[in-house]
């Protein structure tokens, strides 16, 4: 692997508001074995401690700030000021399993061409900072079922377009892939790194480290609970059969009718989720969407009959 001044690997942390978290995240980070790394925090615009903090506890790390812009800006600062020839991402509630860095380069260096990986990963659910030490002995333990932890690998582009089996927090790429592609679309709320990918499955291999190497954490103030203002994943989804349509760089064509009851499926989840908030005109619309999309589709006609008959029930009460 080659190193620009000295700097084998940049990795990134965007940071908002993550003071309870990020000190382990960034110490699961330093605890690589790998050498030629430098690690990244772009604060955007946290209004807690998170800053004083890094600041304080870790002063080997580059600390920079921006106004809140969100994650996906963030991150492409953190690309723009990177200096290795690979770049990693990591959030800053996640955890990095040691290992990890070096499993991913050792089996790069062995697939000629290969400019992207990612790793497995295990859904955490816990609001302690760090996972505790039987914690980690147990999913070691596990690590070496590798048909538990496999996934797709290669050119990924048509498992991408019926999912994001991708989780930007198990990836490093070379930096000049973004330089290609470009980086994460500021303008996507959602699904900012589900159109990176498809976006970077179209000029490399991504392959998988059938491993568990992170620690995706989940808790409560990491869930969103806001009414979704579009349907991301269709646009994302969309953008992408616009552009290359159903077939990999390999020549392997996506299952069209598995496709089209995944986006079909996006659209009935979405007019599920502004029904239940009572905003049936959108409802009915995405409802309709769901329906263009796969005639079939009965979650689509269900979401439909019931914002009809909310509406009628709701005109008959005014009366």
């Amino acid at each position: 692997m080659s190193v620009v001044n000295n700097v084998l690997i940049s990795v990134v942390i965007p940071c908002y508001n993550a003071e309870a978290y990020i000190a382990a995240t960034i110490r699961s980070v330093l605890a690589q074995d790998i050498d030629g790394m430098e690690l990244i925090v772009v604060d955007d615009g946290s209004s807690d401690g998170s800053v004083a903090l890094v600041r304080a506890q870790f002063p080997q790390v580059r600390l920079v700030q921006q106004a809140n812009a969100g994650v996906a800006a963030a991150r492409n600062h953190g690309i723009a000021l990177a200096r290795g020839t690979w770049v990693a991402f990591i959030d800053a509630d996640d955890i990095w399993l040691p290992g990890k860095l070096r499993a991913q380069f050792e089996q790069m260096a062995a697939i000629e061409g290969c400019r992207m990986s990612y790793t497995a990963w295990k859904v955490w659910p816990c609001q302690d900072p760090e996972p505790g030490a039987v914690y980690v002995e147990q999913l070691l333990a596990q690590a070496g079922e590798t048909a538990r932890w496999s996934g797709p690998s290669g050119w990924i582009y048509t498992e991408l377009l019926l999912d994001c089996v991708v989780w930007t927090s198990t990836v490093v790429a070379q930096r000049s892939l973004f330089q290609e592609i470009g980086g994460f679309d500021p303008g996507l709320r959602v699904g900012e790194d589900y159109d990176l990918w498809l976006r970077a499955s179209r000029v490399t291999p991504i392959h998988r480290v059938a491993r568990p190497y992170a620690l995706y954490r989940t808790h409560p103030s990491s869930i969103t609970h806001s009414l979704p203002t579009a349907n991301y994943r269709a646009i994302v989804i969309g953008r992408a059969l616009a552009n290359w349509g159903m077939y990999s760089p390999d020549g392997c064509e996506a299952d069209r009718g598995e496709v089209r009851r995944l986006l079909a499926k996006s659209w009935s989840d979405y007019a599920g989720a502004h029904l239940d908030r009572g905003s049936l005109a959108t409802a009915r619309r995405a409802g309709w969407a769901a329906l263009r999309t796969d005639l079939r589709h009965l979650p689509g006609w269900k979401v439909l009959i019931k914002s009809y008959a909310r509406s009628l029930a709701g005109t008959r009460m005014g009366r």
